[in-house]
């Protein structure tokens, strides 16, 4: 008879940035983190009561409706956005994962500790996993993983890791990350594609389609892909957490399309659905039978703006962009109205890094100073596009054909062309999309920012030299708090070196912010425990954050 865990039902809360990141150490009960006065976040409760969950139950298959397709399965070349993280979940184990206080703790791993400066990071593994071939999971795993894919030339998580001098096997079960300089929030690196484990030896076997063919660890197993319809798992059923998982499989299919993926869960054609589209969330608020398991975290909604392209290298074109919108009509556009807060930096207002005077200091709805920046910057005989004085700019606005998402376009194009810019529309699908961010090409784009990460990792991920720099932004004063992230244990310092990139970001605007992104996975209501995961020492994880879930905790109840 197999182990049932029993998670512990618990309030909607949301997950807080640990404040404390950086003096963590990870062991078997993961200590460090808040100092008590980050508090609750919780963001409210849901809109309706989430229906009863009763006993585990073992068995049964389920379909999940994804806004997007991903890429490829591949830690270091997967584009792992929302919907590839949350099918990741199946397939893979995380290495350090945060509870529902949104503290590191350790998952797939035993245990994580630094050495006294912070610059090496020792990681030991749970003993007696498998990934799906057979083979174990082990420190010489984790080093050819390291050094053949996640580090190659082509890795996009490359650039993330570049500190990390080596990765030393230790012994059988254990390694040390040696950094080139010390870094308070390393391990939170681990807790996304860098730290999901897959087989090195099925990678090796399967060659460039390595993408196709993913074999983790996870609580289920990989069994067909096809691109654009339906990815298959099934029970790995030498699952190394005993008892887990409930499913015999789940088929995810990417339905980029708001309204069909909403038809699809009101039908019964799947059972679940995660979006982050808040008119998605209010429509599924008022379904019969279904649950939302909701978040309203650090991520936005954004038009990114190339700051490596004339003219948005001009401070001045950025600026008359932000000042030109009504954030409140773009937030209504979208169905968040009365759902969302509208956004002024990386962090929300229950976060313990939000700014006020960032709030202050970002551009609000002033259509004058607007017109008067993009005057100045094209009557400038120094304008960097090299257009003749006077010439009014013109440029494509992208974002994916989803209908709400196409009305947000519109409103965009009609407020900038009213002073005087050519704007043009383009729709690009999901996966495109994000490649065209990741390779800034671009002129505008509608994105998402932010997320529940440590601001080092958030801010340094978005705002220094690499791929993941999709504005291609990049400031003195932000390297030089960013420094101070990466050095200092001290929350109050911590706080105010973001307040400081905060202020910056606000006046030098690579993004131009909308609204604060409540997340959803929608489910039928015989669908339990989608938010009610636990590392193995039973702590409660951080629930279903950002339309993500652990998938190997949920039952399908008879």
């Amino acid at each position: 008879m197999r182990a049932m865990h029993r998670p512990t039902r618990r309030p909607w809360r949301r997950s807080v940035v640990s404040l404390g990141a950086a003096a963590l150490l990870l062991g078997a009960a993961a200590c460090g983190g808040d100092d008590g006065d980050g508090g609750d976040s919780s963001g409210g409760a849901q809109s309706d009561e989430i229906s009863e969950q009763g006993e585990p139950v073992t068995g049964g298959t389920i379909e999940v409706g994804l806004e997007a397709e991903t890429n490829s399965w591949l830690p270091g070349e997967g584009s792992f956005g929302n919907p590839g993280t949350t099918v990741a979940y199946a397939i893979y184990d995380p290495l350090i994962k945060r509870s529902e206080d949104g503290e590191l703790q350790p998952y797939l791993a035993e245990s994580m500790e630094p050495n006294e400066d912070l610059s090496q990071w020792t990681l030991t593994l749970r003993p007696d996993v498998l990934f799906h071939d057979g083979t174990p999971l082990n420190a010489q795993a984790l080093k050819t993983i390291f050094d053949t894919y996640l580090t190659a030339p082509t890795s996009n998580v490359a650039t993330t890791l570049a500190e990390v001098t080596s990765l030393e096997v230790v012994d059988d079960l254990t390694v040390r990350y040696v950094l080139e300089a010390p870094n308070a929030a390393f391990p939170d690196v681990l807790t996304l594609a860098p730290g999901w484990p897959f087989s090195p030896t099925a990678a090796a076997r399967f060659g460039p389609d390595a993408g196709a063919n993913p074999v983790g660890t996870g609580p289920f197993r990989f069994v067909s892909w096809q691109r654009d319809s339906a990815l298959e798992v099934e029970r790995n059923e030498d699952y190394w957490q005993e008892g887990l998982p409930y499913l015999d499989g789940i088929t995810f299919r990417p339905i980029p399309d708001e309204d069909t993926r909403l038809a699809s869960l009101q039908s019964g054609d799947i059972h679940a659905l995660q979006t982050l589209r808040q008119s998605t969330v209010a429509r599924a608020r008022e379904f019969d039978g279904v649950d939302n398991y909701e978040f309203l975290g650090n991520n936005s909604g954004v038009s990114l703006i190339n700051t490596s392209r004339p003219p948005f290298d001009d401070v001045r074109v950025r600026q008359a962009l932000a000042y030109s919108i009504d954030q409140p009509a773009l937030i209504d556009v979208l169905g968040g109205t009365g759902l969302t807060p509208e956004a002024t930096q990386y962090f929300s207002p229950d976060s313990p890094y939000y700014s006020e005077k960032a709030a202050e200091a970002y551009p609000t709805y002033d259509v004058e100073r607007a017109q008067e920046l993009y005057d100045d910057y094209i009557n400038d005989p120094e304008r960097s596009d090299g257009q003749p004085v006077g010439t009014d700019l013109s440029f494509t606005y992208n974002c994916p054909p989803d209908p709400s998402l196409n009305e947000l376009s519109q409103l965009y194009q009609s407020f900038w062309s009213a002073l005087g810019m050519d704007v043009q529309l383009n729709t690009v699908e999901q996966a495109a999309h994000i490649q065209n961010a990741l390779a800034k090409d671009y002129d505008a784009q509608c994105y998402r920012v932010g997320s529940q990460r440590d601001p080092y990792v958030v801010l340094g991920d978005a705002f220094t030299p690499g791929p993941l720099n999709v504005t291609g932004y990049t400031s003195p004063v932000i390297d030089e708090n960013l420094e101070i992230l990466r050095t200092t244990t001290g929350v109050e310092a911590r706080r105010a070196a973001v307040e400081e990139i905060s202020l910056d970001l606000a006046e030098n605007v690579p993004n131009v912010f909308t609204g604060y992104t409540l997340t959803d996975v929608a489910v039928r209501d015989e669908v339990k425990n989608v938010d009610g995961w636990t590392f193995p020492d039973g702590t409660m994880g951080n629930g279903a954050a950002d339309a993500t879930t652990m998938w190997g905790f949920v039952w399908l109840a008879d």
